[in-house]
């Protein structure tokens, strides 16, 4: 049986909850069909959650993943007890010194299972185990888990070795930079992760700043595993520079443009302020993609979610770390990058990605054009109060490339709130949950599903609960445009 056709039959209706996004046991999405879909899912509905055939891979465990944990408890012979699987030693040690800084007390053990090490964790250390997984994307993936449980069979290593060699080249390409200033890793998380690590060698004991309304688990990483991460709103330079001198931070945090807003800060002018005062500078170009803007000038390290535009598929999760050929740091970074102790991207995931990466050129310029002709449609309709998308915003403009486009995303709001936000979602015929950069269309009321115990806080930042995220797919654009037509009349 052939894996359903996302692109022509989305999962969009009440018989779809649950299911995996895309038809792949590897996915990394799962459909929330309905407004009430998504508050069960946050709310922990145990119909909901037992009807859920995936779940984005930081956020759980992938139903493979869980196989693992499960087999890894009756190893162990704990009763009361999670377990979390990770790819070696290394990186299970890293989440057991979590928990034991945490709580001194933490009560945990490490079980190797088929070549992958799971952290066992007590349930009163759960909390804190948990938090490591999402925060850092440092897990077991899927396909490595399939491997552990004999379900799928391991490549050679000299192919995996070929694939990331292939990976690195492209992205190299894309660049326009130097192979040798790239590492891959095992989710955009994970680059992040190890580009703190070198950070917090270098400045121990500071925190870091982040500009910009943030993706939830970029601010929380720093505040929760390291040296703690404060938020700010500000982007009046001079009003900045001010709060640079009086924090003294390890590093500055960026997002470009930032989720789901969509809004670029000043990076060049941000930049020239930090490395004046010593301070590095580290982006985030998922959204934006260094297809279309070229961030490096300005940057001291750039990670990238490659799980979203770069792979496009939806099943594979991956990330990329480069340290910036202009940065005053460059050698200093890359030296230290180069000896940390970091797992990178498995074989498997590696071979996957490399296959599916191929065309992300061709791929990004379709996106762009697709999103960029919903984005204007939607800010024509009578019934759009507002459309969120980097066209108009100079500092996103400073940044791009010749010829290229503003990425896959936008969001809106409904004039009539969320009363009609409900039944918009609802009726719209695209697949409906977590992530973006898919080759199909993928909607959320994202407020809802990243900010579901903080609402008051995200409304105070600029964001309402009402408002909906669009990552646009490769459907026909005509035909798209008459789903949210048809779901306007809902």
């Amino acid at each position: 049986m052939s894996p359903r056709d996302l692109l022509k039959h989305p999962c969009w209706s009440a018989k779809d909850l649950g299911a995996a996004l895309p038809d792949s046991p590897h996915a990394v999405s799962v459909a929330l069909p309905r407004w009430n879909d998504v508050v069960a899912y946050e709310e922990k509905d145990p119909i909901c959650t037992k009807a859920l055939k995936a779940i984005y891979p930081r956020f759980g465990l992938n139903p493979l993943v869980s196989e693992v944990a499960n087999q890894a408890i009756r190893l162990s012979g704990f009763a009361n007890s999670t377990a979390w699987p990770y790819p070696d030693l290394k990186t299970a040690k890293k989440a057991q010194l979590h928990c034991q800084k945490v709580c001194q007390n933490a009560q945990t053990s490490i079980t190797e299972f088929h070549g992958l090490h799971c952290l066992i964790a007590s349930n009163e250390t759960t909390a804190d185990a948990k938090a490591f997984w999402q925060h850092t994307g440092l897990g077991a993936s899927s396909r490595q888990a399939a491997i552990a449980l004999n379900k799928e069979q391991a490549p050679l290593q000299k192919s995996g070795i070929e694939a990331r060699d292939k990976i690195i080249k492209r992205l190299a390409k894309i660049y326009e930079c130097e192979e040798g200033l790239f590492s891959l890793h095992p989710s955009g998380m994970a680059a992040l992760y190890s580009a703190l690590e070198v950070i917090t060698e270098l400045q121990p004991g500071k925190p870091t700043i982040q500009i910009g309304f943030p993706y939830v688990d970029v601010l929380k990483l720093p505040q929760v595993i390291f040296s703690g991460g404060e938020l700010i709103l500000e982007t009046d330079l001079l009003k900045l520079s001010k709060k640079l001198d009086q924090i003294k931070p390890a590093a500055i945090i960026i997002e470009l443009p930032s989720n789901p807003l969509l809004q670029c800060i000043d990076l060049q002018g941000v930049s020239k302020i930090a490395h004046q005062k010593r301070i590095p500078v580290i982006v985030d170009d998922t959204i934006g993609s260094a297809v279309n803007i070229n961030v490096l000038p300005y940057s001291d390290i750039v990670f990238t979610s490659l799980t979203k535009s770069f792979a496009g598929r939806g099943d594979i999760l991956a990330g990329s770390l480069v340290i910036s050929p202009h940065s005053p740091w460059r050698e200093v970074l890359l030296k230290k990058v180069q000896a940390a102790s970091f797992s990178s991207l498995s074989d498997s995931d590696s071979i996957a990605l490399e296959l599916t990466s191929q065309d992300v050129i061709n791929r990004l310029i379709l996106l762009n054009q697709s999103c960029l002709t919903l984005k204007k449609r939607l800010e024509q309709h009578p019934e759009v109060s507002r459309v969120l998308h980097p066209e108009k915003c100079p500092n996103f403009h400073s940044l791009m490339r010749p010829g290229a486009g503003h990425g896959c995303l936008l969001s809106f709001e409904l004039k009539e709130g969320i009363s009609k936000a409900k039944r918009f979602y609802d009726a719209l015929e695209v697949c409906k949950g977590p992530s973006l950069g898919t080759n199909f269309t993928l909607a959320c009321p994202y407020v809802l599903l990243a900010h579901y115990n903080e609402l008051e806080w995200a409304e105070e930042c600029g964001l309402p609960r009402h408002l909906l995220r669009v990552s646009v797919g490769l459907e026909e654009p005509e035909n798209l445009w008459q789903r949210f037509e048809k779901a306007f009349r809902a």
